[in-house]
């Protein structure tokens, strides 16, 4: 009986408050919990993997008796997520209370942003006061920073005097400085900007102690979190991916920066909503005792070109990606070692070793994530089809690079012969100048194989030259589209095939998959677009192309007839190296141009547009944004203004119109009154000659007698007149 209702109780779930759920901190350590039972970190795992990946952000499943997420938000606009059971969006914080008082554990995270300091210690002192009226134990986490530690003094002994044993002995200072544990906490003085942080994890402790009953209070003194999207060294990661020629240390870098993955903070958290541990105070880090310049130079070297660049923290606050807390926390020089987390807690690390032995999986997760995967594809069709415009067009919307095989042969062999001329140059050290004799040895081969080939690059040169910068950072970070090359089935088979030396992510494809395909996969394109037309349509568009654009290039007529003839022989219905791809399941696209009648042939673009997807990148920049609108906005005022200029036009035109209308229904109008008149002068004609001749002279002489008589009844006087006067007519 006493099992089951263990068992019950094991897989009850519990309500956690977590602040600002759509920061990264919040956001990952409540996604983490959501898919943890209640209990499980208190059982030691058993038949656990070696390594746990970190590579995959699918999650397992909501399993019965999980913690249930609530919590608040930073934007409101922002949707619910989905590991979360209720957002909590409240006008004032009496209804905030509410809402935490039925939560078995609240944790306040106050590394990433400083105003939710005053809340959280406004919301453990209100639990406290009204103790007495709680019914349920209440734990209470603050997550806080290694910042609060930033000044402490170094507990190794040999440092009294002031002298820094890192300046003088820094190859020793790993072994004679000795780590802050937990039981140091007492000790530690906070970097001057952090000051309320410290304040606040004081109070969480001081109202802890009173009826721990009740109310348990915890604090959790994080370092440096990294890994998913990338928090603070998000700016590394984003430079050395948009392939900046140095990534920038901020000052000397010798400095050793706590770190800890963000899965694992998220353990940490579990262990202790779990095990209510005894000690208050827990540090959170992993193993690693890693300096900044090491942390840069890593991301470099593995994700970038290698290469960095010191600056001051002048130049480092000029930049928009770093804020002052970010470089406060990055110029911390801590060694810290988490005693208690190590014997005490049961964690599936995720990364222990910290984040420079780790920098392989942590850079597929922040590219996972992200979704920042290269988009590879290549781009056939005969001569003329429009290969290379559409190539640019799509290159530069979806920021990819543009390989087309001209351009890298010629690009190439200039970097060869500035390795050959820095080796000439004095004080060249070693390295560069093995370098410099095999770039000069290349070239000589390469000249010899011209002089034999009629003044052409055999293929072996090319396909290496194309593999290495197939191979190189931009192109694996971004991706590429292959403009017109391969052409052949050879020139694919060995400008794809599978080299010894493969990356590790890609053994572990293969072997997850049992078997090892025949070709690079880091190379290898994805999308394979041919453009179709026949040859009278692709001669009469190369006819009609103007001489300046025509000239110096292979679209001239004789050139262009005989690179369809080339084309059609390596390319028949049985034998094309579209039969290669097609082999492989990657099944080519194709589309007839001589359909596309369009400027630029933008709808052709269009068309790929949609094979391809949306873009896997970061989108537009700021800069690149505010030219966007910029744009959109003068766009608008033309359009406005033609709109306007139309208007104004079509009224002028109607108006005149008008105008015209109104003319000519009057001259309409007067030429009817002027028939009508001589309609009725030519009808009154008769009438006017019959009373002339019978009427008038007796009425006009009747009227004349009338007027000298004056009679007193002239009427009368002139019908008696008429009457007597009357003429006989026959």
């Amino acid at each position: 009986m006493a099992n089951a209702e263990d068992t019950a109780e094991k897989l009850k779930s519990k309500k956690i408050f977590i602040n600002h759920l759509d920061s990264f901190q919040g956001k990952n350590i409540g996604k983490f919990l959501s898919r943890c039972v209640v209990g499980a970190s208190l059982e030691e795992a058993e038949d656990e993997e070696d390594d746990r990946s970190i590579s995959s952000s699918i999650m397992e499943k909501t399993r019965e008796g999980c913690y249930e997420i609530v919590g608040t938000v930073k934007d409101r606009e922002k949707p619910k997520p989905d590991f979360a059971k209720e957002l909590i969006l409240f006008e004032n914080k009496d209804q905030l209370y509410e809402y935490l008082v039925e939560c078995d554990i609240i944790i306040y995270d106050i590394t990433e942003d400083p105003d939710q300091i005053d809340e959280a210690v406004w919301a453990v002192s209100e639990l406290h006061s009204d103790l007495d009226k709680i019914d349920k134990p209440k734990m209470f986490i603050l997550i806080s920073t290694c910042m609060t530690w930033a000044r402490s003094k170094p507990l190794d002994p040999r440092e009294a005097d002031g002298r820094s044993v890192s300046d003088e002995r820094g190859d020793e200072k790993e072994d004679l400085e000795i780590p802050f544990t937990e039981d140091d906490y007492r000790r530690r003085k906070p970097h001057q900007n952090f000051k309320e942080h410290i304040s606040a994890e004081k109070t969480v402790i001081k109202l802890g102690k009173t009826n721990k009953a009740k109310l348990v209070t915890y604090v959790v003194c994080s370092g440096l979190t990294y890994g998913a999207e990338e928090n603070i060294f998000h700016y590394l990661f984003k430079s050395a991916w948009h392939n900046a020629p140095q990534l920038q240390c901020f000052g000397e870098g010798r400095n050793i920066v706590p770190t800890i993955h963000i899965k694992d903070l998220a353990a940490v958290i579990q262990n202790v909503a779990d095990g209510r541990p005894k000690v208050r105070y827990i540090i959170a880090k992993d193993d690693a005792q890693n300096t900044l310049e090491d942390i840069v130079r890593t991301v470099s070297q593995n994700l970038g070109s290698g290469k960095l660049k010191h600056i001051t923290k002048e130049e480092a606050l000029l930049s928009k990606d770093i804020e002052q807390a970010d470089f406060d926390m990055l110029l911390v020089d801590l060694r810290m070692d988490s005693v208690f987390v190590k014997e005490n807690m049961h964690i599936s690390w995720v990364s222990e070793a910290g984040i420079i032995d780790n920098i392989i999986p942590i850079i597929k997760e922040y590219k996972d994530t992200r979704s920042l995967q290269p988009l590879r594809a290549v781009i056939l069709g005969p001569p003329a089809s429009g290969k290379t415009t559409v190539a640019k067009q799509l290159c530069e919307s979806f920021k990819l690079h543009h390989i087309l095989v001209k351009d890298v042969i010629e690009e190439e062999l200039e970097s060869l012969r500035a390795k050959t001329r820095r080796a000439d140059e004095e004080d060249t050290e070693e390295e560069e100048d093995n370098g410099a004799q095999e770039a000069q040895e290349l070239l000589d081969q390469i000249n010899e194989s011209k002089e034999n080939n009629n003044d052409r690059i055999e293929d072996q040169f090319i396909i290496r030259f194309l593999r290495d910068r197939l191979k190189a950072m931009p192109c694996q970070n971004q991706g590429f589209i292959l403009d017109g090359y391969p052409k052949t089935i050879a020139q694919a088979k060995d400008l794809f095939a599978k080299k010894q030396a493969i990356a590790n992510e890609e053994e572990e494809e293969e072997h997850a998959e049992g078997a090892g395909a025949s070709y690079d996969r880091s190379i290898m394109p994805e999308f394979v677009i041919n453009l179709e037309a026949v040859d009278e349509f692709l001669k009469e568009r190369v006819m009609n192309l103007p001489e300046a654009v025509v000239s110096g290039t292979h679209n001239t007529e004789k050139h262009l007839l005989r690179r369809l003839r080339d084309y059609r022989m390596v390319n028949t219905d049985d034998d094309t190296v579209l039969n290669y791809f097609d082999e492989l399941e990657f099944h080519p696209e194709k589309i007839d141009v001589t359909k596309d009648t369009s400027e630029m042939m933008k709808d052709t673009v269009e068309k790929i547009k949609k094979i391809f997807g949306s873009p896997r990148n970061y989108g537009p920049t700021p800069e690149e944004l505010e030219e966007m609108r910029r744009q959109e906005e003068e766009a608008r005022v033309k359009r406005e203004a033609e709109e306007k200029a139309d208007k104004e036009r079509r009224e002028a035109e109607e108006l005149q119109e008008r105008r015209r209308r109104q003319e000519e229904w009057s001259q309409r109008l007067n030429e009817v009154k002027r028939e009508e008149y001589e309609l009725l002068e030519a009808q009154s004609i008769p009438l006017r000659n019959y009373l002339m001749k019978h009427v008038m002279p007796t009425l006009t002489q009747g009227l004349i007698d009338c007027c000298k008589t004056r009679p007193e009844d002239p009427i009368d006087y002139l019908a008696e007149y008429l009457f007597q006067h009357n003429p006989q007519i026959d």
